[in-house]
């Protein structure tokens, strides 16, 4: 039976567009892909979603690849971007709605310690039962360790989990650690059908709005 619904955040309940962020402090097409490859996508960027390194770290590692004229506009990106991640359509309800209905409603999700200056920035987090954050566990999804020091922390069994991530790699990890498992394309009304599928109790047709 289905007790616990899972939610990554990044592409489920907030957006995070690096190609936004980069435009916002670097006017010149080609340096905002140079940045968005040296930055976002960087051994750095997965460094402090471990929770291994500080920004001022991945700021000074990141910025040695870089022309001298785009390590302001690196130090900017990473200071501001999280003032940037607007919640996506649809979501805020269906949380809302899963918690009125006696659902436990929790976070699994990559991101630094720098979630913790932004999170009262996501509004639906109001309706969180608890937090999961790789940083301040030194673990990454889809590593299976991140799954059952989630389940062993929070006191839960995979069995009873629906976990939600828009990464496929990310749901599989899940899924191979006895969660059930949701791809989202961000779509919350096939999102709703998908988990009246499994047997939770949810509207249909009440994605409109937050």
């Amino acid at each position: 039976m289905i007790k616990n619904i899972v939610f990554d955040m990044g592409g489920v309940l907030i957006s995070f567009d690096a190609e936004r962020y980069t435009t916002r402090f670097v006017p010149d097409a080609e340096d905002r892909a140079l940045v968005r490859r040296e930055l976002f996508r960087s051994v750095e960027w997965v460094q402090m979603d471990r929770g291994v390194i500080t920004d001022a770290e991945a700021v000074s590692a990141v910025c040695a690849r870089l022309p001298e004229r785009l390590h302001h506009a690196v130090q900017d990106i990473l200071d501001k971007w999280h003032q940037d991640v607007p919640p996506l359509d649809g979501i805020y309800n269906l949380v809302e709605e899963l918690k009125g209905k006696g659902y436990c409603i929790y976070l699994l999700s990559n991101t630094s310690t720098r979630f913790h200056s932004f999170r009262k920035n996501i509004p639906a987090l109001r309706f969180f039962d608890g937090e999961f954050i790789s940083a301040d566990h030194h673990l990454l999804k889809p590593e299976p360790g991140i799954y059952r020091c989630f389940l062993e922390e929070l006191g839960l069994e995979g069995a009873e989990c629906i976990f939600i991530d828009d990464t496929p790699l990310n749901v599989e990890g899940a899924i191979q650690c006895g969660f059930t498992g949701i791809v989202y394309h961000g779509d919350p009304d096939l999102l709703r059908r998908q988990l009246q599928e499994l047997g939770v109790d949810v509207n249909v047709s009440e994605s409109k709005g937050r």
